[in-house]
């Protein structure tokens, strides 16, 4: 069994049930813009690839570039003023990061969301995570390696001292672009049996599982 150093989480669907907020935001600014709005279950589908992409699929195909930047700019902003009505951490949570914190595991967050969506979460439920990185332009999103190097760079340790801990098919690719082990969970944005097909080092059912392995 590996003794990792360091756990780099994903945050969506991984540390915070973030779903609600996520679908109403993009049914505002599809209604404002005058679209159809969503349903929630097909709008979780999209999620994992960051807003941009999930604006992009909530949309219809075949509108302009400047209208869909209309959109993604109402987007984002309603979405970072409005990113935790609903939001919060999945149960067990919190306590799983205190522990890991007792027993001396760095810990940091890797998101595709908006960086300052993804600061304002960190403050509100997450202070004990020193480590946060979101998207800001001038890095490329997961699964591209850079933000979880990133991470790695800032707490100090190696690829292979760290374990990536996420919900989706995007994060396994991550890791792998990284050269890091996954743990996939199953109470994310993926439903259980998409996830145990993508091949992750450990499959884990519950949070406090993750204490087995780190």
């Amino acid at each position: 069994m590996p003794t990792y150093k360091a756990v780099i989480f994903d945050l969506d669907g991984t540390l915070l049930n973030t779903l609600t907020d996520l679908a109403n935001a993009v049914n505002y600014v599809l209604t404002k813009h005058g679209y159809e709005a969503q349903p929630q279950k097909q709008i979780r589908a999209f999620l994992g690839n960051g807003i941009e992409r999930l604006c992009r699929l909530a949309l219809p195909k075949g509108i302009s570039e400047q209208e869909f930047q209309s959109v993604f700019q109402d987007f984002k902003a309603f979405y970072t003023e409005h990113c935790h009505i609903a939001t919060k951490p999945y149960d067990g949570i919190a306590e799983v990061l205190e522990t890991l914190k007792q027993k001396g595991r760095l810990t940091a967050v890797v998101s595709n969301k908006n960086e300052a969506a993804v600061m304002a979460l960190k403050q509100e439920f997450f202070p004990q995570i020193s480590v946060v990185i979101g998207q800001n332009g001038a890095m490329r999103r997961k699964p591209a390696p850079d933000m979880v190097n990133a991470a790695l760079e800032k707490l100090g340790v190696s690829a292979e001292e760290a374990v990536y801990v996420g919900d989706s098919e995007v994060d396994k690719a991550t890791a792998d672009n990284v050269g890091m082990d996954c743990i996939l969970v199953t109470w994310g944005f993926r439903d259980p049996d998409v996830v145990e097909k993508l091949g992750a080092k450990f499959v884990i059912h519950a949070p406090e599982e993750l204490l087995d392995y780190v």
